[in-house]
């Protein structure tokens, strides 16, 4: 059986069937909603539904509250229709300009940038052209038939070689192997490019940039498009993370702030003691965002962090500061140990 789905405001449809999560129903009707892990895990796919009736699916505890249920919200990668459904969904757009591969690559270089952070370097064949947009991802493909999905770090125009900032899971089935037995040379497969987290080119309003620890993948990717591009549009990047050595391209950040006209870069501190020597900013680090802009209604703010990370910044930034919902693009991340 198929359900008609109609997305508002934009009108668009798209039929799915009941054994089909309205993600997946969506792609393959060539339309892009907002996504992320695709697992039920990250949030970044939460939407409203409006109207018709759905089966939540599997999804993890704390990606979907009592509250959003109670607010007719779904989470679209695992959400099934049992009806015609209308759903509220902004910034959707056409998901087929741009096409989904299954490639094999080599490992190309293995740098460590921190006692828990690795840069991937992998390397397409000759032949193979791989197109993505700043801020997507990959999802690794390993041989038990499992996937780990990593943000892609450099700029689409920038693509010899994909570049990957991995952080170590302990008692992880995967980044323990990065870390201690993975050796330049060694093959690996992947499928991409996935997600929605990216940067709106035709907009020119203000951009605040937020991400912790390794967030700070897409957000280089999306700087680096942005200045390849020359657009003129005012950046602030605010990295937060627990230590120092957390901030582990902290040395990058602080040239594109010399080097590129109307940037600004904010890196907080939040697991350090008074006497540790740091003289930035401390605390949380969309806190220190909304310090320095208790009016955000003129802004956009692209997101990348852990699901609570997000979760916060979306509701304070809208709830405080005047962020409009649809100004809000975020990509939120999960370590899985299995």
């Amino acid at each position: 059986m198929s359900f008609q789905i109609s997305l508002q405001p934009d009108g668009q449809q798209f039929p799915a069937t009941a054994d089909q999560s309205l993600l997946d129903a969506a792609l393959a009707a060539g339309l892009l909603l907002p996504y992320g892990c695709r697992d039920g895990a990250c949030g970044a796919c939460k939407g409203k539904v409006l109207s018709g009736s759905f089966e939540h699916g599997a999804i993890c505890a704390g990606a979907l509250s009592d509250a959003d249920r109670a607010a007719g919200m779904a989470l679209f990668c695992r959400a099934q229709a049992r009806s015609d459904l209308v759903l509220e969904a902004r910034n959707v757009r056409r998901a087929d300009d741009i096409p989904v591969k299954k490639l094999p690559c080599r490992v190309h270089s293995l740098k460590r940038v921190a006692d828990d952070v690795m840069i991937l370097e992998l390397r397409l064949p000759a032949s193979e052209r791989f197109a993505f947009r700043a801020g997507q991802y990959i999802d690794l493909l390993l041989a038990d038939g499992r996937r780990r999905s990593f943000s892609i770090a450099n700029a689409p125009h920038d693509a010899e070689l994909l570049e990957l900032h991995i952080r170590l899971v302990p008692g992880g089935q995967f980044t323990p192997h990065v870390f201690d037995g993975m050796k330049e040379r060694d093959i690996l497969r992947f499928e991409g490019p996935l997600g929605s987290f990216t940067l709106d080119e035709h907009a020119d309003t203000p951009i605040v940039l937020l991400c912790g620890g390794t967030g700070f993948a897409p957000i280089k990717s999306i700087v680096e498009h942005a200045r390849h591009l020359g657009i003129r549009r005012p950046m602030a990047l605010y990295w937060g993370a627990r230590q120092a050595d957390g901030l582990y391209l902290d040395a990058l950040a602080r040239e594109w702030a010399a080097s590129i006209p109307d940037f600004r870069y904010i890196p907080v501190l939040s697991g350090l003691s008074d006497n540790d020597g740091w003289q930035g900013r401390r605390g949380l680090v969309h806190e220190a965002l909304m310090a320095d802009f208790p009016d955000l209604s003129a802004h956009q703010v692209y997101a990348c962090g852990a699901p609570a990370m997000i979760e916060a910044a979306r509701a304070d930034l809208s709830g405080r500061c005047a962020l409009p919902a649809e100004a809000f693009f975020a990509d939120s991340f999960t370590f899985s140990t299995t």
